[in-house]
């Protein structure tokens, strides 16, 4: 294969040009400029002693648009060996609009300082409390003890902070829609008011409100009740008295509200309690003649018949339930006798049973104690268990005497639930021969407590939401009363206007000289040295 030999390619490297621009210099200069056949890839280079083979090439596509481009910027495409001796240069050459760009905006920056409007902002904080006081013990408004529901409450009264109400009790109060701050005078007012129709009165009302509203900003602290209300103004002075007229307009609004809500209800109670009095008179009269007629007798708003009637059911429910437990006491101990468990069934209580318990349990320890010590054929354990045998028929003994004594008490028990069972009956008998007037009665009775309590809960509640509503329940504090600033909100002082001004000047300039000085290079590109 064949293959270059060192001298020639130190002779290609000796013939390498490097092309430079006539003036000027860029970075990009130190890097060699190839050759056209050191450009060509490897593939492409010849190879002698080679055959290539014949290959048809086809002819070039011109294409229009990049050779437009290159006729109007003819060094577009050498913008990558621009270097920082260009931009220096482009830079020494637009010093002019440098100076001019950082002169107008000082002037405008100083204009500005002067000629604007100064705003002086204040600060109040609020807590708002989505839980009225607890004046009385049940309020016309409800709370809900739910988070989310105690934050939007707190949103909707934040909105009310800001609302049109509101604003409009600040303006009537400081009388702004005299004040020149707010009301600014137009050389066109009197000639747009011979064109206008509507109220002149209203429609500064209205440019008052909105120039208000711009003034104010009320916001809430994350993670809390706390409102922060934003005021700025003119002059400090009023910038405070508007904070403070726009809180005290805040609370009085809520408290209307309030009393507006509890008024409305209580107007309504009150046009209600003739009819409902009427209601209740006209039926605890219909009682009394129904009792009068059928001659029912009541005691406490009930019928002697239906109580006597009901202590009878309740004493038979008392004796059902003392025969249930007798009975079954009784049952218990007869299965433990049947199954020969008297000495350890605990159904079976008393003193003597006790105590026969605790010797036969010590004569069983001893028993067991004796079988670990002597046998089986021994005198004394033989005479052990005669003795238990002996604790074991008194216990059994014992055991029937107690169940004698629980059948006694289960028949006792029976004989007196039958004789309650048959008084029982007998007065039900006659509680059934009137029960239709019963019936009746009732019905007219329930009708009358009905309309009686609802007259009497009516009537307590017009006469406390009536004393509700000159009670302010608002639960509304300022923690943090309006200060006068020290320093104006905006604009910001003058020096920090002129460095400002100066910056954006200086960057301004900067931008235009090297706009300008690109443009050039693009469009008329030096000469480049061969």
């Amino acid at each position: 294969m064949y293959r270059r030999s060192e001298p020639l390619e130190q002779g290609l490297r000796l013939e390498t040009r490097y092309p430079r621009r006539a003036a000027g210099g860029s970075l990009l200069d130190l890097v060699p400029a190839m050759d056209e056949e050191t450009a060509r890839p490897p593939q492409e280079k010849e190879i002698p002693e080679q055959k290539q083979p014949d290959v048809i090439q086809a002819a070039p596509v011109v294409q229009p648009g990049p050779a437009i481009v290159g006729t109007y910027f003819p060094q577009l495409h050498n913008l990558g060996s621009v270097g920082i001796d260009d931009v220096i240069l482009w830079l020494r050459d637009g010093t002019r609009w440098i100076v001019l760009a950082l002169i107008a905006c000082l002037a405008a920056a100083f204009v500005y300082a002067v000629t604007a409007t100064p705003r002086y902002t204040v600060y109040s904080d609020l807590v708002v409390d989505p839980s009225n006081l607890n004046v009385v013990s049940d309020d016309v408004f409800t709370s809900n003890p739910q988070r989310d529901a105690q934050l939007l409450e707190v949103e909707s009264k934040l909105r009310i902070l800001t609302s049109r109400n509101v604003l409009k009790r600040v303006i009537d109060k400081l009388d702004l829609t005299n004040d020149r701050e707010f009301v600014k005078p137009s050389p066109l007012a009197s000639l747009i008011s011979l064109f206008s129709s509507g109220d002149s009165k209203a429609d500064k009302e209205l440019a008052v409100i909105r120039a208000l509203s711009e003034r104010v900003e009320a916001r809430r602290e994350e993670r809390s009740f706390v409102v922060v209300l934003e005021v700025w103004s003119e002059t400090p002075e009023k910038a405070v008295t508007l904070s403070d007229a726009i809180v005290d307009a805040f609370e009085a609004e809520l408290f209307q509200s309030a009393a507006e809500s509890a008024g409305r209800v209580a107007q309504n109670l009150n046009a209600r309690l003739d009819e409902l009095r009427r209601n209740v008179t006209g039926a605890e009269r219909k009682v009394e003649d129904f009792r009068r007629e059928n001659g029912l007798l009541s005691a406490n708003g009930e019928l002697v018949s239906n109580q006597l009637s009901s202590e009878l059911n309740t004493q038979v429910l008392e004796a059902q339930q003392r025969f249930i437990q007798a009975e079954t006491r009784y049952k218990q101990m007869s299965a433990a006798i049947a199954q020969g468990q008297t000495t350890s069934a605990s159904v079976f209580e008393s003193a003597d049973m006790t105590n026969l318990r605790q010797q036969y349990n010590a004569l069983q320890q001893q028993i067991g104690a004796m079988q670990l010590t002597y046998g089986e054929r021994h005198p004394r354990l033989a005479a052990a268990r005669s003795e238990r045998a002996t604790l074991e028929a008194a216990i059994n003994q014992e055991a029937r005497r107690i169940a004698e004594r629980a059948k006694a008490d289960s028949d006792r028990e029976r004989a007196a639930l039958n004789a309650l069972r048959a008084k029982a009956d007998a007065e039900q008998s006659n509680v059934f021969t009137d029960n239709e007037a019963q019936v009746h009665l009732r019905d007219l009775e329930r009708d009358a407590r009905t309309k009686a309590a609802i007259y009497e809960t009516h009537l307590a509640r017009a006469q406390q939401i009536t004393e509700r509503q000159q009670i302010d329940t608002t639960n509304i504090r300022v923690i943090s009363r309006a200060l006068p600033p020290n320093a104006r909100s905006w604009p910001p002082p003058t020096s920090i206007l002129l460095i400002a001004g100066a910056a954006f000047g200086l960057a301004a300039g900067i931008g235009i000289a090297l706009a300008l000085g690109l443009w050039r290079y693009v469009r008329d590109p030096r000469p480049v040295a061969g």
